[in-house]
């Protein structure tokens, strides 16, 4: 067990390293049996000092939903944190920009982000999901690294404020009891192109987050149904639910923009600056 003041002690360097856009040694190096479970107790340190800061939730993220990367990444599980109102922001006519450089070693990530009408039940059926969800929409999650070089166990990764920077969302799709069956069984199985300028750089299908987005996201309701330290999902929020494709490195002057095939939604493209 990691010591409380050790607990502590990590939050102070998270959160000077994402104040002062800096890296630092996962957490992992210095206290090898930091645990996952300890990481959410960080990770909820850090988000109660910034409230006390100022900082507004406006929803969550889901990390490593994507099965197809956790090999790459040596993370086999999915991971939460909050998002934050200066933190997301929405395109406008399908395009937006995002500024780099509060950012470190910044990835992109394409993924479905839903706003929530109503709490979640606990449950396996995409159909009943989508039916307390307002709408869907493109997502561009903007994720960075403090750990030189993306190397990190899940236990760092977590408590690093599930490595998000930044969420681009684009333009929603209303969900509705006339288009909640069709939207049940795209998810799965819709194909998304993530091009950076005019050419493809990657490729995947809905399946690739825990076999649906919708599911990702009846995921998130279990793992907070077991973590009473944290509030449940609630109306209102907006949730992105994990990478479509690989995340990929960005610099200012890219432009990428995503496809969302049959899925029905609008694509997303970003400026980054």
């Amino acid at each position: 067990m990691t010591s409380s003041d050790e607990l502590s002690a990590i939050a102070d360097r998270l959160m000077a390293a994402q104040d002062n856009a800096t890296m630092l040694a996962p957490m992992t190096a210095r206290v090898p049996d930091f645990s996952v479970a300890e990481a959410y107790i960080v990770l909820a340190d850090i988000e109660a000092r910034r409230r006390a800061q100022g900082w507004r939730s406006v929803g969550r993220k889901i990390g490593f939903t994507n099965r197809t990367i956790w090999d790459r990444y040596g993370v086999w599980q999915p991971m939460w944190a909050h998002t934050w109102a200066h933190t997301v922001q929405f395109a406008h006519d399908g395009k937006g920009t995002l500024a780099l450089r509060s950012l470190v070693q910044p990835r992109i990530e394409p993924e479905v982000a839903f706003k929530l009408k109503a709490p979640l039940p606990l449950t396996d059926d995409p159909s009943a999901v989508l039916a307390c969800v307002e709408w869907i929409a493109p997502s561009f999650e903007i994720v960075q690294s403090h750990f030189p070089d993306w190397k990190f166990a899940a236990a760092d990764c977590t408590a690093a404020f599930g490595l998000h920077g930044a969420l681009l969302v684009g333009t929603p799709l209303a969900v509705t009891e006339a288009n909640r069956r069709a939207l049940t069984d795209a998810l799965p199985t819709f194909a998304l192109a993530l091009r950076r300028g005019d050419t493809v750089i990657d490729r995947g299908v809905g399946a690739n987050v825990l076999d649906s987005p919708a599911l990702a996201l009846a995921h998130l309701a279990r793992v907070l149904a077991d973590q009473p330290q944290f509030p449940p999902l609630a109306a209102g929020e907006i949730v992105t639910t994990g990478t479509i494709t690989d995340a990929w490195p960005v610099v200012p002057g890219q432009v990428w923009s995503s496809d969302y095939g049959r899925l029905g939604i609008d694509g997303l493209t970003v400026t980054f600056l």
